[in-house]
């Protein structure tokens, strides 16, 4: 089979690729993306303005928590025992980039769980920000999110 074949296509349908005979390896991705906001929603995010509470606190919980849950969401991923999370902003004028690292010791990759940290901490910022973001109209206008990419994927083979 090529590298270019869909794994998870049969003749009966689809399926979850079995990885059972793969080596176990040490495993990292990270995945980043960028929330654009308006100077003054930056700005009160930054002084603790924000009514809902402390918004990038909550973005990492809610990145983590959707990370842990990655297999849940999309249907033929695999269930994995992750050994490490970690959801890092790096807050700038007009918008803030999130980073997502997950790691595990296992038999396939993690960066789909990497994605998905990243993509929930941006939506969440966003949730607790819309209501300064509307406009008179009550819509977004400055609002958005995007280059949502793998920046990093890594096994590391080792004895067993």
């Amino acid at each position: 089979m090529s590298e270019k074949e869909f794994t998870h296509l049969t003749e009966d349908g689809v399926h979850m690729v079995e990885v059972g005979g793969k080596p176990q390896q040490r495993r990292e991705a990270v995945a980043s993306g960028v929330i654009h906001l308006q100077k003054e929603t930056i700005d009160m995010i930054q002084n603790a303005e924000i009514k809902k509470g402390n918004v990038l606190t909550t973005a990492q919980i809610a990145g983590i928590q959707a990370v842990k849950k990655t297999s849940d969401i999309i249907p033929l991923c695999h269930p994995l025992n992750l050994s490490g999370i970690e959801i890092e902003f790096d807050v700038r004028e007009s918008e803030i980039e999130a980073k997502c690292t997950c790691r595990l010791t296992g038999q396939t990759g993690v960066e789909m769980e990497a994605i998905t940290g990243v993509s929930v901490a941006l939506l969440t910022i966003w949730d607790m920000t819309k209501a300064v973001e509307k406009d008179d109209e009550g819509q977004y206008p400055n609002t958005r999110i995007s280059n949502i990419i793998v920046i990093k994927k890594e096994k590391i083979w080792f004895e067993n």
